[in-house]
């Protein structure tokens, strides 16, 4: 028997749950399916286990430093199954917290299980069909695994699985060189272990600008993470290195290079969208050849009663983003505001500590796009409040269009950098000129107070 709904939202993540609360508010009935864990990447496996992580890293880092402080700590342990342990509570609580509330919600009904289109408006769950006139896809993604030579015999960890160790590695080797990567890299080495990071390409961190990525190289190598880089041609070979446990390996990470003995493995070079088990052909929806969903402007799929959300549209992979789209979706769809993923400015994060706050476009984006500009740069060793915490490395950059006064992007690599960007971002997105923020007023003593000075220090780009 068919069990016929007003919409039918796929996927539990950032998108789905507020959607859901928003077409119910109107009035709706609402079919919300999930295969696995409510609350998607973020809530589980993403932003909040991993940056609960960070927080025990930092806590073990600082107290390693309070001599520096005058304060003496005695030697400072780690404990990871209560690190874990605390990285779970938090974890569970916000996933709770989002059960409830689909639970509580009027006009919604919760479907466990994996859903298929059979056709355009008809999705089998299990042994329930639904159907609907409107359909939305939040999906989600998750990390794929390279073909590496020797890859099959040997255990390796993933952004998820890495989440359920309660004991330290003795030498952690993460194969990929960019945000998650780092940000596991110098968490686990503050919690004690041996980390070795192989990069592929040249630079660690590649679509920053080359400026950044040293920075964060030296940040990282500063604290005792190895990093290798050029490594075009990765093999492994299971050994017994007498870690016992996981088990050990070698890796190569090029041909005549060294090679390097760990006990753990994690593999962190991207993710793909899970959308090759939706049945999407049977509903007419188009992907692209890296299976993202393809979308319009307003996140419509080319099956006009089909959208989709977050990461398996390609539109960014980022918790932001995807309740972006969110809010975008119910925007057209029930507030007549018509808005559009292209007016969004790219933004994000790099959660190592200090971090990196970046918004719109790097410098190199702009020096290849031939327009005059200017370029503001000052390092955190001259930003007061950083000096006065103890935390000044890193630096401050911004670039902005010469002609038209308005500024084109930043990298805030620095102690609360992830916190600055948004008066930038704000002032961006506003479409206001950079002497909006150059002659505002900021509290002293801040790490915000030094933007406008920067910005009342710009040259030309060459």
């Amino acid at each position: 028997m068919t069990q016929r709904f007003d919409s039918i939202i796929v996927g539990a993540g950032q998108a789905g749950p507020p959607l859901a609360g928003r077409l119910t508010g109107a009035g709706q009935r609402v079919a919300l399916v999930e295969r696995k864990l409510i609350g998607g990447t973020c809530v589980n496996n993403g932003c909040i286990p991993t940056k609960t992580l960070v927080a025990s890293a930092h806590a073990a880092h600082v107290a390693r430093r309070g001599g520096e402080y005058g304060i003496g700590t005695g030697a400072v342990s780690v404990d990871m199954a209560k690190v874990k342990a605390r990285k779970d509570g938090v974890m569970l609580n916000d996933r709770k917290a989002v059960e409830d509330w689909l639970e509580s919600m009027d006009g919604c009904t919760v479907f466990r299980g994996h859903a298929r289109f059979e056709d355009a408006h008809t999705l089998r769950v299990g042994d329930q069909l639904l159907q609907a006139d409107r359909i939305f896809l939040n999906v989600g993604g998750r990390a794929v695994a390279p073909d590496i030579p020797g890859l099959a015999d040997v255990e390796f960890l993933t952004n998820v699985s890495i989440l359920e160790l309660d004991t330290l590695p003795e030498h952690l080797v993460i194969v990929g060189g960019s945000y998650i990567a780092l940000e596991f890299a110098q968490m686990y080495r503050r919690f004690g272990a041996k980390v070795t990071v192989v990069e592929r390409g040249p630079r660690l961190a590649s679509r920053e600008d080359e400026d950044v990525s040293v920075s964060i190289r030296e940040i990282l190598e500063a604290e005792g993470i190895d990093v290798v880089v050029n490594a075009d041609d990765v093999r492994l070979i299971k050994r017994d290195n007498g870690f016992g446990g996981f088990g050990g390996f070698e890796l190569t990470p090029s041909a005549g290079a060294a090679t390097i003995a760990g006990s753990h493995l994690l593999l962190a070079v991207g993710r793909k969208p899970n959308t090759g088990d939706l049945g999407l052909d049977a509903a007419g929806v188009q992907t692209d050849a890296r299976g993202y969903i393809v979308v319009d402007d307003q996140l419509k799929t080319n099956v006009d009663h089909i959208w989709a959300l977050g990461d398996c549209n390609g539109k960014g992979a980022f918790t932001h983003t995807s309740y972006n789209d969110f809010e975008i979706v119910a925007a057209n769809l029930l507030d007549g505001d018509s808005r559009r993923v292209s007016d969004r400015i790219l933004t994000y994060a790099l959660y190592i500590d200090p971090p990196l706050g970046r918004a719109g476009m790097t410098v190199a984006q702009v020096r290849a796009s031939g327009r005059k500009a200017l370029v503001g740069k000052r390092p955190m060793t001259k930003v007061g409040r950083a000096v006065e915490k103890g935390e000044t490395q890193g630096f401050m950059k911004i670039v902005v269009d010469a002609d038209t006064h308005q500024i084109l992007g930043a990298a805030i690599l620095g102690v609360g950098g992830d916190e600055v960007i948004h008066a930038i971002l704000d002032v961006m997105s506003a479409k206001a000129p950079y002497t909006t923020l150059s002659r505002t007023m900021h509290i002293h003593p801040t790490v915000s107070e030094l933007v406008p000075t920067m910005l009342q220090e710009m040259e030309p780009l060459a």
